[in-house]
């Protein structure tokens, strides 16, 4: 079966002062219908910009991007309006993504009456069963996301993205800004809302331990490109890039024993304007070589499902094995 959502080499650039900066470059994933493939990396990597690129609120500078076997990247505004229609998304701060002069009616009511799904009772009824699915009391239909904590806020939003019953959601780190104990009830709520509409996501995040809870696929970002991509239960199993070993390192752990093991990135962050056709990692990685800084290092299929930009799992030409493993 196709996947919902493909990308093809796509990419986002900025022109800035001093230069071009490539926010996102050269990105190629696939998200099976139903899955939910889970985007990290660190503030900046270009995660926020590669959701925006997808559903078109940004325009890329290059690339394809495939829903339902079709390049929707080739669409004019009446078809694009049309196919938004089942792409959404959920914003990262519930505050600032909410309009404060419309009521929880009126926020979730704004999508079906633009789209001018319903009007009157059946209005009325839609919207107290969006407010029943998300844990949202009836109460709060005439409030104002002022009045309500970001639990609830990020609820209404959550029910503005699913009023015309989309396929796909881009969840841009949707729990980052609430509290711990709200995050676990806002993820369960997804994942819950995931199984009972075929829901697919890509959910968005720097938080590694958000993103094992909830993905099936992971993607990793650094600097605008993937430098690993499998399942999520690999990922965390069988870590190859050296970005991603720290990253995963870095994950608070509750066992002194494992006190001074951490894997440290040191150095700056390259410079992502105008960068050299190099590994973007390579500055900050201990195991760089001569081969890092040859050229760009694709990602390439390392294990069945597992996909690596890295020299370390790169094959030699001479005799096909990997140079280190």
């Amino acid at each position: 079966m196709a996947p919902l959502l493909r990308t093809v080499d796509l990419k986002k650039h900025f022109g800035v002062r001093g230069g071009t900066l490539h926010a996102v470059d050269g990105i190629n994933i696939e998200i099976e219908r139903g899955h939910t493939l889970g985007v990290v990396g660190e503030s900046g990597c270009g995660k926020s910009t590669l959701g925006r690129i997808v559903l078109r609120l940004l325009e890329p500078t290059s690339g394809e991007v495939w829903f339902e076997g079709e390049d929707i990247l080739r669409y004019r505004a009446a078809e694009i309006n049309r196919v938004r229609r089942q792409m959404q998304i959920i914003f990262q701060d519930p505050f600032s993504s909410l309009n404060p002069r419309m009521s929880v009616y009126e926020i979730i009511a704004e999508p079906l009456q633009m789209n001018r799904e319903c009007a009157g009772k059946e209005m009325e009824r839609r919207i107290t069963r969006l407010m029943d699915i998300v844990g949202i009391a009836r109460r709060f239909v005439n409030s104002y996301p002022h009045e309500m904590d970001g639990g609830r806020r990020q609820r209404v939003g959550i029910a503005r993205a699913l009023a015309l019953n989309p396929k796909f959601i881009v969840c841009d780190e949707p729990v980052s800004a609430l509290d711990v104990s709200i995050q676990a009830q806002i993820l369960n709520l997804l994942m819950d809302l995931q199984d009972d509409m075929r829901l697919t996501y890509m959910f968005i995040t720097h938080d590694l331990s958000v993103v094992k809870h909830i993905s099936d696929d992971i993607a990793v970002m650094y600097l605008g490109q993937c430098v690993e991509r499998c399942p999520s239960d690999e990922l965390f199993r069988n870590p190859l890039h050296p970005y991603t070993r720290a990253l995963l390192a870095a994950i608070p752990s509750p066992k002194h024993r494992n006190a001074g093991k951490r894997a440290l990135i040191r150095g700056e962050v390259s410079d992502p304007i105008d960068p050299k056709p190099t590994c973007r990692f390579a500055p900050r990685c201990e195991a760089c070589s001569d081969t890092c800084l040859a050229g760009d290092t694709p990602l390439v299929e390392h294990a069945p499902g597992h996909f690596i930009a890295c020299t370390l799992y790169q094959k030699s030409k001479t005799d096909g094995s990997c140079l280190k493993v």
